[in-house]
């Protein structure tokens, strides 16, 4: 099977990373790709989101299956493209994408269909979206309504800084069309999680469960990010709450987007808040979470290329997954300036020797943001730029390895939260 994955981050990397070990694979692609994934792809340059582009890669290297990475090309058609050209493709289509594409959607969805999520309002008027705060109070939480790259969301501790945000999505236009609408909503208490399952239109199949970081600092301070670090599995998904999850989200999630003729296939993310009245959704991604993916491949034990072509057939009720008696972390190394203007172009050396050092083949070093420059060097080339990801027996070994070998990069411009995983640590102590 010639296999293409489409995307060039840290999610995409590990994808490639896990696909390229199967069997059933002949010969992989990436597009765009990055240098890290040049290791065990052929890496051609077509953008993720140009569909045209990527059709006539797949017609010219004879591509049997797609795997599609990130969400804006999911969003914008790419996998409706590719199976109109008979071309397979993991992924859902842009009707099913709506799930991630648009929140007011996903909150109307959870309305109809009784999904425990937070209540909300929707507001394309920032007078009446401040009314809503004024009346609800703070803290409270203020959405852009479509894709914002992980950054469209405030947690507003008070009720100015909800105005403040209400203010930069609709009228001053950070966000573009993506916020041309926002959504208002309760904000939760409790412990979030990261929940994946993958499905085929009619059914789901639970993968590990996992945590990430979004705050750029220590102690979870600062403002969001696309995520700084992640692990698996999170403790505090038990498996009675699993099966919560199970029960009252992903099932009537899939069952209910089937009802309205959107029926879903792909990976499934639901980001989870674990309150006192049981799991809810805070809302979902239609892909694999990044970082959470890195955390999630070095952990599986069975092949993914023939679970990915399950999910695309609907036969994924004849798939059973197998995973390490072991937990992963994953430490994002991003580059100064991020999440707001990172700083490009900063050498980074001793990735191989770090990992050796560090734990060998208990830690990949997975590539988010690099590229090579004119002399051949490998640079960074985004806000996240590294993956550092180890296994260990506990979290907290995981932790040791991973950032021993992070102590080991050679990428001065570069940093990290430097308490990745200290929820499960401080459990796994007996702390909490």
């Amino acid at each position: 099977m010639r296999v293409l994955v489409v995307g060039s981050g840290g999610r995409e990397h590990a994808l490639c990373w896990a696909v390229s070990a199967s069997p059933l694979c002949d010969a992989l692609f990436c597009a765009p790709g990055n240098p890290g994934i040049a290791e065990v792809a052929t890496c051609v340059p077509v953008a993720a989101t140009d569909i045209a582009g990527l059709l006539d890669l797949c017609r010219r290297e004879r591509i049997d299956f797609v795997v599609v990475g990130p969400e804006a090309p999911l969003v914008a058609g790419l996998v409706d493209a590719l199976e109109a050209a008979g071309i397979a493709a993991f992924g859902p289509t842009a009707a099913a994408s709506a799930l991630e594409g648009s929140k007011g959607f996903t909150k109307d969805f959870c309305a109809k269909y009784a999904i425990p999520t937070a209540a909300y309002g929707r507001f394309r008027d920032a007078a009446a979206a401040k009314a809503y705060v004024r009346a609800q109070g703070a803290p409270i939480v203020v959405k852009a309504d479509g894709l914002a790259a992980g950054k469209g969301v405030t947690v507003a501790r008070t009720v100015e800084e909800a105005f403040a945000a209400i203010d930069e999505v609709l009228t001053g236009g950070r966000f573009g069309a993506a916020g041309a609408e926002l959504v208002v909503e309760e904000f939760l208490e409790g412990e979030e999680a990261s929940f994946f399952a993958l499905v085929d239109g009619e059914h789901a199949l639970p993968l590990a469960s996992a945590q990430d970081h979004k705050a750029v600092g220590d102690g979870d301070t600062g403002p969001n990010t696309g995520g700084m670090g992640a692990y698996s599995p999170a403790p505090c998904v038990t498996p009675e709450i699993a099966e919560q999850v199970m029960v009252r989200i992903i099932r009537p999630t899939v069952a209910g987007m089937a009802a309205e003729g959107r029926p879903f296939k792909g990976v499934l993310y639901a980001g989870l808040m674990l309150t006192e009245k049981g799991p809810k959704l805070i809302e979902y991604n239609v892909r694999f979470g990044d970082p959470e993916c890195q955390a999630l491949t070095v952990r599986l034990q069975s092949d993914l290329l023939p679970a990915f072509v399950a999910a695309r057939d609907g036969v994924l009720d004849s798939v059973s997954l197998r995973w390490r008696d072991a937990a992963s972390l994953c430490v994002v190394m991003a580059a100064r300036g991020y999440p707001g203007e990172p700083r490009k172009g900063g050498e980074i050396g001793g990735l191989a020797e770090a990992a050796a050092a560090a734990g060998g083949e208990d830690v990949q070093i997975f590539h988010a943001g690099t590229r090579h420059d004119a002399q051949g060097r490998l640079v960074a080339d985004g806000g996240r730029v590294l993956g550092v990801t180890a296994v260990g027996a506990t979290v907290a070994e995981a932790q040791r390895r991973a950032y021993a070998a992070v102590d080991r990069i050679d990428f001065p411009d570069g940093f990290c939260r430097r308490d990745i995983g200290w929820r499960a640590v401080a459990r796994e102590r007996g702390d909490a």
